[in-house]
């Protein structure tokens, strides 16, 4: 499980970093770190072993979005980048196009 300083919640910006296994064409496994940089629109299941976070970015004007299980063994660490001050648990309205920006509080 990934231990942060602050509590993982709707509204932050954050970048998860991700081990990925790879095969060369030699056919040698190779092992690299990729983050995942967007906004969390929801967390599922708080405090249990299944809890999740759902990521969302946009990409060149497509939205992506990933859902990351937090006791993953392959997740290293989650950086808090920014934080935005929302007042709903699950920020899907996110995904029809929101065009005001949301107000940012400054991370410590």
């Amino acid at each position: 499980m990934v231990e942060t300083k602050m509590e993982l919640k709707p509204g932050l910006t954050v970048r998860v970093y991700q081990k990925i296994k790879e095969l060369n064409s030699k056919g040698e496994e190779k092992e690299r770190v990729q983050y995942f940089e967007g906004m969390i629109i929801a967390r599922k299941h708080n405090k249990e072993k299944g809890a999740t976070i759902t990521v969302r970015k946009v990409s060149e004007g497509i939205g992506v979005e990933k859902i990351f299980p937090l006791n993953l063994p392959t997740i290293t660490k989650i950086e808090i980048k920014k934080e935005a001050k929302v007042r709903q648990a699950k920020l899907y309205y996110l995904r029809s196009g929101y065009k005001k920006k949301l107000k940012e509080k400054t991370v410590k």
